[in-house]
């Protein structure tokens, strides 16, 4: 399958690579930065353009891996191919593709991305949707060499599966954040906690994460508490996080 990837980002990287080693024939890498593609153009001997008007108009499929609000510009450009164009955002509805080109799908990877950190695309939930059956096949046959773990979902599943995402990894990612911040300004190590970082995923992979849920609130230990909320009086961005939190574990059935 000949296929151009419009986007030169973290997703965009590793897909690239995945189609790059599974066979696929992506022939052409667009970014408005020639540096950008370019970059990624080279690791996998594709053609690197900056200018819409450059993209191929004969691949089979063209691949928008951009954030999501310069997705309907891009596709505002690619209105003369015939191929089958996706976007990868997990929010963006599909009739903002479907209203600027005949063939219209998405192919959204559910995992956060790193281009410095290999990941192994066999175990990525693959999500799709498309305007047709035709088109749902070819994503499906597309996603299955990819990965184990493929899913037709509709916009509106895609879009609380997103949400649900955000919960699971950015913020737990920003409280890790919060609480090397913490650290540091007491002249302790973020080292120290990765083992029970660790640990606290470990579980959930094998339990619901309510039902491995520790620490001082789901102990209605208030007298701890007190303490920690008291120990960030001069941190009340942090103060208010954690007695947010606090509360919400409290609420947690048990």
């Amino acid at each position: 399958m000949k296929i151009v990837l419009l986007g030169s980002g973290n997703v965009a990287t590793h897909l690239a690579k995945a189609l790059k080693a599974k066979g696929e024939d992506v022939v052409q890498v667009y970014s408005p930065n020639l540096v950008n593609a370019k970059l990624l153009a080279d690791n996998i001997a594709a053609e690197a353009v900056s200018d819409l008007s450059a993209v191929k108009v004969d691949a089979d499929l063209y691949i928008i891996s951009v954030k999501d609000d310069a997705i309907e510009s891009i596709a505002e450009g690619l209105k003369a191919v015939s191929g089958l164009v996706v976007h990868t955002s997990g929010t963006t509805d599909i009739k903002v593709l479907s209203s600027q080109v005949k063939h219209a799908g998405v192919f959204y990877p559910l995992q956060t991305f790193s281009k410095r950190k290999d990941v192994s695309f066999d175990r990525i939930p693959l999500c799709i949707e498309a305007t047709g059956a035709v088109e749902l096949d070819v994503l499906k046959q597309l996603a299955s060499k990819l990965s184990q773990q493929v899913y037709e979902l509709d916009g509106d599943k895609r879009k609380i599966l997103h949400l649900a995402a955000v919960f699971a990894c950015n913020f737990p990612n920003h409280l890790y954040a919060l609480a090397n911040r913490v650290l540091q300004q007491n002249d302790l190590d973020f080292e120290i906690i990765r083992p029970l970082i660790a640990e606290t995923a470990d579980k959930v992979m094998t339990n619901l994460p309510e039902n491995v849920q520790t620490g001082p609130a789901v102990r209605d230990d208030e007298t701890t508490i007190n303490k920690h909320l008291s120990m960030l009086n001069d941190m009340p961005g942090l103060q208010e996080i954690y007695q947010t939190l606090s509360d919400s574990i409290k609420l947690m059935p048990k």
